[in-house]
C-alpha cells in the first residue's frame, strides 16, 4: 500500500480484534498505509490468535509481548514497547479501541509524544470507578482528539464532561460491522452439530469479570443459578475463560461447576464459533460488554450479570436486562424469558455495518485538515 497517511492501529485483547478489524479493511480499500500493533495483553490462543485467525486479521506488525500481569505492569509496558514503534514509524495518527489497559497505553503514548490519537468506543460510562474499564474509559477520552462514539447517551456523557463538539463523532457500533460481515460464515459454522445442540435448546454463559469470579461465595451462587438453568431441560454451555478457569480451581469449586445438572465446560471459542452459539442460544447470560450488544443486534435475550452497564442503550432499546442485584436475580430472569417476557428490543441508530467507513472518512478528512 502506498499513502501519503499513515496510522497506527493499537489493539491488546479479545474485544479490541473485533473492533479493528473492519477498519483495518476499510483503510486497506481506501489504500492507507497502517501499522497494526498487538501489545500482547491477551495471550492464550482461544483469546487473541484464534480471533485473528476468524476475523482475517494479517499478522500483527508489531507483538510487543506483554502478557499478564497487574494494571500498572501491563499499561507501562505497553507505554515504554509503543514508544518505540512510534519513535520508528512517526504515525499521523494513533487509533484505539474499547476500554482495556492496552488502550489507555496507546493514547497515553501518543499524547506523551505530541502524536494525534482518536478513540473508537468513545463516551462509554459505567459511573462506577470502581472498575478499571472506568478509568481507562475516562483517561482515554481525555487524551484523544477524535471520539467515535457508538450510540447517542455516550455523545452526552461527554458533553457533560466539557468535551467540545467538534471532538465527538457519532458513526456507529464498529462490533457491529464485523457481526455483518461473518454473518455468512456465522451461519454456516457447525458449532451446534459437534455440540450435540439444539437451536433454542441451550443457554449460552461467559463470565470472567473480577467482580464474578474473583470471590468464591459469589461463584457458588452462580453454581446454583447455572443449576436452575439446567433444571429447566436448558443446556448450559459454558465456555471457560482462562481467568474463570484459574478462580475455580484456587476456590475448590471446579467439582461444584462440574456438578451442575446440564452443565457443557468448553474451552474459550474462537469468535465465529461463539457468534454461532450466541445466534442460536434460548438466550444468553454474561459479565461481557461487547455480548451486549451483539446479542442486541441479534435480536437474542441477554441476562448481564453485573451491577452498571456502560452500554445502557441495550437496555434501553435493545434485548438486555441488567441483573445489578447479583445472582439471585437469575431464576426469576430465566423464568420471565422462558415465559415470553424477554425485552423484544431493536437495533439502535447506525448499527447497520458500516460505522468503519464513517470512521475513516472521518479520519481523512482530519488529517487533510491538518495537512
Amino acid at each position: 500500500m502506498v499513502s501519503a497517511m499513515s496510522l497506527a492501529l493499537v489493539v491488546g485483547a479479545r474485544p479490541n480484534f473485533v473492533k479493528i478489524a473492519p477498519i483495518a479493511r476499510e483503510l486497506e480499500r481506501g489504500g492507507i498505509d497502517y501499522t497494526l500493533i498487538h501489545t500482547g495483553q491477551h495471550y492464550d490462543h482461544g483469546l487473541s490468535r484464534s480471533f485473528f485467525e476468524d476475523l482475517g486479521l494479517a499478522e500483527p506488525d508489531r507483538n510487543l509481548g506483554v502478557g499478564s500481569g497487574t494494571r500498572d505492569y501491563q499499561i507501562t509496558s505497553a507505554v515504554r514497547g509503543l514508544e518505540g514503534v512510534f519513535s520508528e514509524k512517526r504515525p499521523e495518527l494513533v487509533v484505539v479501541v474499547g476500554d482495556v489497559n492496552s488502550t489507555l497505553a496507546g493514547a497515553m503514548c501518543a499524547s506523551g509524544m505530541g502524536i494525534p490519537a482518536a478513540h473508537v468506543e468513545a463516551g462509554m460510562r459505567s459511573f462506577d470507578l470502581s472498575m478499571p474499564e472506568e478509568i481507562n474509559r475516562i483517561r482515554t477520552d481525555a487524551l484523544c482528539g477524535l471520539l467515535f462514539t457508538s450510540c447517542d447517551d455516550a455523545g452526552e456523557n461527554l458533553a457533560r464532561e466539557g468535551v467540545g463538539e467538534e471532538r465527538i463523532f457519532f458513526v456507529g457500533n464498529v462490533m457491529i460491522d464485523t457481526l455483518v460481515a461473518m454473518m455468512p460464515e456465522i451461519e454456516r459454522c457447525a458449532v451446534l452439530d459437534a455440540l450435540g445442540l439444539e437451536p433454542g435448546g441451550y443457554a449460552y454463559v461467559t463470565l470472567h469479570r473480577p467482580g464474578n469470579v474473583d470471590d468464591a461465595e459469589k461463584l457458588k451462587e452462580i453454581a446454583a443459578a447455572l443449576d436452575f438453568i439446567g433444571g429447566t431441560g436448558l443446556d448450559v454451555v459454558f465456555p471457560v475463560h482462562p481467568r474463570t478457569r484459574k478462580r475455580l480451581e484456587e476456590s475448590a469449586l471446579s467439582q461444584r461447576f462440574a456438578a451442575v445438572t446440564n452443565l457443557r465446560q468448553l474451552e474459550p471459542l474462537g469468535y465465529i464459533q461463539s457468534m454461532a452459539a450466541t445466534r442460536s442460544a434460548r438466550f444468553v447470560l454474561t459479565d461481557s460488554g461487547g455480548l451486549q450488544e451483539e446479542t442486541t443486534w441479534l435480536g437474542v435475550p441477554c441476562l448481564t450479570l453485573r451491577p452498571n452497564t456502560e452500554r445502557p442503550v441495550t437496555v434501553r432499546v435493545g434485548t438486555n436486562v441488567l441483573l445489578d442485584a447479583g445472582p439471585s436475580m437469575i431464576p426469576a430472569a430465566v423464568t420471565r424469558v422462558l415465559e415470553g417476557g424477554g425485552p423484544r428490543g431493536r437495533i439502535p441508530e447506525l448499527w447497520d455495518g458500516r460505522t468503519a467507513a464513517r470512521i475513516v472518512q472521518t479520519i481523512k478528512d482530519y488529517l487533510a485538515g491538518r495537512g
